[in-house]
């Protein structure tokens, strides 16, 4: 009887555990699965201006990224309009609720900025829509959809640039300042975005 009572716990006990081995084995997975995508997101941030940067607003996208270099450079893409986005509404809710009036040389900038700052956005936009139909690398529409996202995405930077230089003859002040400091972080993610691009592209047609 005791004998019997003894198989009995031992089998109880053996059950008992199978689920939490099985579940301890598979959040193992998980956070080592978790751990190589943000290892391949921060390796492949190091191919750009800002890594930190880069990484920091990428990693929180590492489940939909994986360890996929095209979604990589298609979340950038999108971070990237989202700032220029934010920029462009800023820049013209400032320009009309301020009166620059007697200052024309900061009505003209702010006018221009955001005139660059609408440019890139569309540039910008129209880098994502290609990069999310781009076709497997290797081929020649390959390169030539890869070859369009890398003109926008430039076009968009030096729009972002163009912004910032229109300031240049506009006296300091507050308005000044926080335009130029939001400006330059809208062209370190578009920097970046444009980084991961071109690296994809070489991978794509070695």
């Amino acid at each position: 009887m005791k004998v019997l009572i003894s198989l009995l716990s031992l089998t109880f006990l053996f059950f008992s555990l199978l689920p939490t081995t099985a579940l301890g084995s598979a959040d193992y997975d998980a956070s080592a699965t978790a751990t190589n995508h943000t290892d391949f997101i921060r390796t492949s941030c190091s191919a750009t201006l800002y890594p930190d940067l880069c990484f920091t607003s990428l990693s929180g996208y590492s489940n939909a990224i994986q360890q996929d270099p095209a979604r990589l450079a298609r979340v950038a893409i999108g971070v990237s309009l989202s700032k220029a986005r934010h920029l462009a509404v800023y820049v013209s809710n400032l320009s009309r609720e301020a009166d620059y009036g007697a200052d024309p040389r900061a009505s003209a900038a702010l006018h221009d900025c955001f005139s660059n700052m609408g440019d890139a956005v569309e540039e910008i936009r129209g880098s994502l829509k290609q990069m999310r139909g781009v076709v497997a690398p290797g081929s020649e529409s390959f390169r030539f959809q890869m070859g369009n996202v890398q003109t926008w995405m430039s076009a968009a930077l030096t729009d972002e640039e163009t912004c910032t230089d229109g300031f240049e003859d506009v006296a300091g002040g507050p308005m000044k300042t926080e335009v130029c400091e939001r400006a330059e972080k809208v062209k370190k993610f578009t920097s970046n975005a444009l980084a991961l691009v071109n690296s994809y592209a070489e991978k794509g047609t070695n």
